[in-house]
């Protein structure tokens, strides 16, 4: 039986069918405006009561594992998706405790370990499966770099094609990772904010199908299954807290929809509280949470990855934070590095900025004694160091090569 779900727009609340290709509502779309957030980003809508009903006396959580999660998912198969294992990354524990001496639990989810090490392979592989089962073979995005390597490598899985617009200043990493999965590379002189608009032209002037966040809403639905694996890992339990960093505001939106999705099947009762940590130099959707208008402020961050000037999902993700009563933070770029390094040499992950960032936060949080007496809380991990090696080259210092004779080691090891 064919799935039946449908979209609803996150601003006006119009529903529009699933049967064609859908990005922004048409209504909102219409009255967007280049210097403000875009209105109208879809959220997919399932039936979760045809879901309970098919449980035939089966545990909900169960019943979605054994099905690998496929009833909240936009697609029709599994064998839809890339043969790449996506997901089921580590959730590693840990002890901490804050400046009281309060002790409690703190679990880092390493998405590095995706396939092209990045949180974003979720959402290419969600994109990359829908456009299989419709029979496109052409798939563009924007991107800073993670996206744009995470949608080449999965297409290259797939056998499709891939063309991914980038900021020319987009680290050299990131875009070698790109050519080399065999996509078609197009730098833009620009922002991230002009290369995204460049695509959606293209994507409307020659039929592509587009991939970019807040735009395509399958992403979130690719971003959200991060929730159902930590809910998994800590043993069928929502944690207390979990830090998220934030650029755009859709991993945010996909790790709050993965959650109200086992909110609306009765799997979970609270939603946990979710962090928003951003950058201090590119903090526009934080600092513009309870003002009337949205004021976009230039970006200079060293977190190239979560460096937006307007947020292109700021709308729904401002809806869960203020419905869910979500919390937000800013940190330094020093904040940030220290925070990489700290993470590195504590636990063995090594961690883009981004994904620093949300650990930065927690390393503020932690400060200030915001975390309770055996809490459990998450940082989400989003990226691996090895992307960007430019950023922490002012923390690195390489000794001098010694001579192949043992004698040169004295002096090193005071003999």
């Amino acid at each position: 039986m064919k799935k039946i779900f449908h979209y609803r727009c996150n601003d006006c609340g119009e529903e529009y069918s699933s049967g064609i290709i859908r990005y922004l509502c048409p209504a909102c779309n219409a009255n967007n405006k280049a210097d403000q957030p875009p209105k109208g980003v879809l959220k997919t809508i399932y039936s979760y009561k045809s879901i309970l009903d098919n449980l035939d006396g089966k545990d909900c959580f169960q019943y979605l594992v054994e099905n690998q999660f496929l009833p909240l998912l936009p697609i029709q198969s599994l064998e839809s998706l890339p043969k790449l294992r996506v997901g089921n990354t580590p959730l590693y524990k840990s002890f901490d405790v804050n400046e009281t001496g309060e002790s409690f639990e703190v679990f880092l989810k390493d998405d590095s370990q995706n396939p092209t090490f990045s949180f974003k392979d979720r959402a290419s592989a969600i994109v990359s499966a829908w456009a299989r089962e419709n029979d496109i073979d052409t798939i563009v995005a924007a991107s800073t770099g993670n996206a744009g390597s995470s949608l080449a490598g999965i297409c290259a899985s797939q056998g499709q094609k891939s063309m991914i617009f980038v900021p020319a200043k987009a680290p050299i990493a990131k875009l070698t990772q790109i050519v080399m999965y065999g996509a078609r590379i197009i730098p833009v002189d620009g922002t991230y904010d002009q290369a995204f608009d460049l695509s959606v032209a293209a994507s409307e002037q020659f039929g592509f199908y587009n991939r970019n966040t807040a735009f395509n809403p399958l992403t979130i639905e690719g971003k959200k299954t991060v929730a159902f694996e930590i809910y998994e890992q800590l043993g069928r339990k929502a944690p207390d807290r979990i830090f998220v960093p934030v650029g755009d505001g859709v991993i945010i939106s996909g790790v709050y929809k993965g959650f109200e999705d086992l909110l609306e099947l009765e799997i979970i009762q609270k939603m946990p509280t979710i962090v928003a940590v951003q950058a201090e130099g590119s903090n526009n959707l934080i600092r513009n949470l309870d003002q009337s208008r949205f004021i976009a402020y230039p970006s200079n961050t060293i977190a190239d990855s979560i460096s937006v000037d307007i947020p292109r999902n700021y709308h729904m993700a401002v809806k869960y934070l203020k419905t869910f009563k979500g919390e937000t933070i800013s940190v330094s770029d020093k904040e940030i590095i220290d925070a990489s390094v700290s993470l590195s040499r504590s636990s063995g992950i090594f961690s883009e900025p981004a994904a620093a960032t949300a650990y930065a936060g927690y390393i503020r949080f932690k400060s200030t004694s915001r975390l309770a007496e055996g809490s459990r809380n998450v940082v989400l991990l989003t990226g691996s160091g090895l992307k960007d090696l430019q950023s922490v080259q002012s923390r690195i210092s390489l000794p001098k090569p010694v001579s192949p004779e043992l004698s040169s080691l004295n002096s090193l090891f005071s003999i």
